[in-house]
C-alpha cells in the first residue's frame, strides 16, 4: 500500500508508546498499536485513474470527502468565479489532486487559526494556496486556485509542488495531516450552471467530475 510522505513519522509515536506499554501495561500496548495502524491507514495513497468519458477540460474533484461549500465570488480582476469546497473526514483519503491540467504559477503558505474546517470561518485558518494556469482551456490559458485548509485536528498542509511544475489532471499536489478541507476556485469560464455536484455530495479526488467545460458542452451540442 502506497503511503503519503510523513506517514511513518506520525505512526512512530504510538508505535514507540506500544513498546513501552508492553512492559508497563500490556492492554495499553494494543491500543497504541491500533492507533499506529490507523495512522498508516489514514495516510494511504491509492492510485487513481480519471473517470472515463470526461472531457479533458472537465474539472475533477481535488479531494475525497463531502461537498460543504458552493458559492460564486468575485476575484481580484472583478470576474465571477465558482468556489467548491470539500470537507474531508478522518476516514477519507487525504492526498489531494489537481482538478485540471496546468502549470504551477505560485505556492503560498498563509498562517492562521485552526477552527473547524467545515465552517465558513475556517477560511481564516492556516492554509496553502496553489495557483495554476489551466492548460486545457479552449482558448487562452486561464488561472485557477486549489487551497488546502487546516482544521481543528489538521495542523499541517503539505505541498509536493513548486512554481514551474507541469501537472496532469488528477496528479497529486499534496496532502493534509488529518481531517480538513480543500477548496477549488474554478477558472472564470466555469459558471454555476456547469457544476455537476451539490452540497452534501460525496467526492473522490481525481475521479468525481465537479464541472463540465461550457465550451466542450457547446461543441458536443453542435
Amino acid at each position: 500500500m502506497r503511503l503519503a510522505p510523513g506517514a511513518y513519522d506520525y505512526a512512530a509515536i504510538p508505535a514507540v508508546l506500544a513498546l513501552v506499554a508492553l512492559v508497563a501495561f500490556p492492554p495499553a500496548s494494543l491500543v497504541a498499536l491500533a492507533l499506529a495502524g490507523f495512522v498508516l491507514l489514514f495516510f494511504r495513497d491509492p492510485e487513481r485513474v480519471p473517470v472515463e468519458g470526461a472531457a479533458r477540460s472537465a474539472a475533477l474533484a481535488a479531494a475525497d470527502g463531502t461537498v460543504s461549500v458552493i458559492r460564486t465570488e468575485e476575484d481580484d480582476d472583478g470576474r465571477e468565479r465558482v468556489r467548491v469546497g470539500v470537507f474531508m473526514n478522518v476516514t477519507d483519503v487525504h492526498v489531494n489532486r489537481v482538478p485540471l491540467p496546468g502549470t504551477v504559477a505560485d505556492v503560498e503558505h498563509v498562517p492562521g487559526g485552526h477552527l473547524p474546517a467545515f465552517s465558513k470561518e475556517a477560511e481564516r485558518n492556516e492554509r496553502l494556496h496553489v495557483d495554476l494556469v489551466d492548460e486545457s482551456a479552449p482558448a487562452d490559458s486561464e488561472p485557477y486556485r486549489v487551497t488546502q485548509i487546516a482544521g481543528t485536528v489538521a495542523r499541517r498542509c503539505h505541498s509536493y509542488v513548486q512554481s514551474g511544475d507541469a501537472l496532469a489532471r488528477g496528479e497529486r499536489f499534496g496532502h493534509i495531516a488529518f481531517s480538513s478541507r480543500v477548496d477549488v476556485l474554478l477558472p472564470p469560464r466555469f459558471g454555476p450552471e456547469d457544476l455537476l455536484v451539490e452540497e452534501g455530495d460525496g467526492t473522490r479526488a481525481g475521479r468525481t467530475v465537479l464541472a463540465t467545460d461550457p465550451a466542450a458542452r457547446v461543441s458536443d451540442d453542435d
